[in-house]
């Protein structure tokens, strides 16, 4: 007797929640990387043109007096990141994502405004370096609650096994602004005269930079929120506390070693291959650029490969100790040979190593903490982790090479803050919370 098998159709009405969890996902990913994107792309300019915005707001004596001041600028904003952590992440937790990241968006935007629109200290005299460090703090503040709330809603916002991959668009955000903005010095620095960068062109990634504002804020306005607090619980943790200091304290260690690669590498680099290694203006960008392109494709795959793993500190005691172990042998190889043959490669183990830790680095970070402290507990970390071995790390850098006179001052500066993060890793507790 023949016997026929009748193909399994899925019920007709589940068919479009998966094409409506598919449009979720894309926007979710969509509002939060606009987001970043533009935080990440205004710091990539501003380091990129760190030496000509010296020159033009911080007219002092000395070959690296203005580079020092332009670098204690571009450190200010990442000194205010931990208020805008703290502030801003607790607004996410009492208000929600959506109504934080509304809030950074439009404060980026109006930092970017002011140092893209700022006169010059010719112009004005001591108001344009000030007008610079105010644009600086505001952009300072609001990215102290953005990558604390944008990184706690894309975490929210997907399944357990999916939580790597929308969490590694946060970082892929990074490395197309990086992309982006290496791209514009590039193209800056082929097509202007020397005169016309100085006096215009360097103002031009600043504001197309402000076009993603207002789209970004759009976008946001729409999105569902994934926190809803109520009055008994949006300020405290399931111990009816408002904060987990040691886990806070901890966290941030593990943050500091790929915080202190990421900076020196991908927004430092460039002025020390020009100072250090004396590689022509434009080919120094180049490095940046290839940074960017890794970031960017590399972290949704390395969510990815972080989701079928499942556990997280594997990745993160591999890729912590090789990331340790490469540094001197890649530095040493672009001092003696200062061409793209050896220093893309170089910059590319580095960063390839740091875009498979962090998906997994996040989410350890993340999973850590109860959803109700979860916003202002990433933001505290990550503000205080970027801002004290990140942001001031080429000024703390191009301070220790004229103090040294070492050209492997930052080599010796990744070690330590990696060494950190290795010792930090066994004493945070791998957990997994909704």
């Amino acid at each position: 007797m023949k016997t026929t098998c009748s193909p399994v159709v899925l019920p007709r009405d589940r068919l479009p929640d998966v094409a409506a969890d598919v449009a979720t996902h894309r926007r979710v990913i969509l509002a939060t990387s606009l987001g970043n994107a533009l935080e990440f792309f205004d710091f990539t300019v501003y380091s990129f043109f760190a030496a000509l915005i010296g020159k033009l707001f911080f007219p002092v004596e000395g070959v690296q007096g203005p580079l020092l001041l332009s670098f204690a600028t571009f450190g200010a904003g990442f000194v205010i990141r931990p208020i805008g952590g703290v502030v801003i992440g607790a607004y996410a937790d009492r208000r929600g994502r959506k109504a934080a990241m509304t809030l950074t968006i439009l404060l980026m935007a109006l930092g970017t405004a002011l140092i893209g629109l700022s006169p010059t200290y010719a112009q004005i005299g001591l108001a344009a370096p000030l007008l610079i460090v105010a644009g600086r703090l505001i952009q300072g503040f609001s990215a102290g609650g953005e990558v604390g709330a944008s990184t706690t809603f894309l975490m929210e916002s997907a399944a357990v096994g999916t939580r790597g991959y929308l969490v590694s668009w946060q970082l892929a955000s990074q490395g197309a602004s990086a992309l982006a903005g290496a791209l514009c010095g590039v193209l800056l620095s082929h097509t202007l005269s020397p005169a016309a960068l100085e006096s215009w062109g360097w103002r031009v990634p600043f504001l197309l930079g402000l076009l993603i504002g207002p789209v970004g804020m759009y976008i946001r306005s729409n999105l569902n929120e994934t926190h809803h607090a109520t009055p008994r619980t949006s300020g405290l943790s399931s111990s009816g506390t408002p904060y987990d200091v040691r886990r806070i304290v901890l966290g941030t260690l593990l943050m500091i070693g790929s915080t202190s690669s990421m900076y020196v590498v991908v927004f430092y680099l460039p002025s020390w291959l020009t100072n250090v290694a004396h590689l022509s203006g434009a080919a120094a960008f180049l490095p940046g650029g290839v940074a960017g392109l890794i970031l960017t494709l590399g972290s949704p795959l390395c969510g990815k490969l972080t989701d079928r793993l499942g556990r997280r500190k594997p990745i993160l005691y591999v890729t912590g100790i090789a990331g340790v172990l490469v540094l001197y042998p890649v530095f040493a190889l672009m001092l003696r040979a200062p061409v793209m043959l050896t220093i893309l490669p170089g910059v590319a183990v580095i960063i390839g190593l740091r875009v498979l830790a962090n998906p997994a680095g996040f989410l350890l970070l993340l999973e850590g903490f109860p959803r109700e402290i979860r916003g202002r507990s990433l933001g505290i970390i990550y503000s205080l982790g970027v801002s004290l071995f990140g942001g001031l790390a080429p000024f703390v850098v191009t301070w220790l090479i004229s103090v040294t006179k070492s050209p492997y001052a930052p080599v010796w500066y990744m070690v330590v803050c990696g060494l950190v993060s290795l010792v930090a890793l066994p004493m945070f507790d791998e957990r997994v919370k909704d």
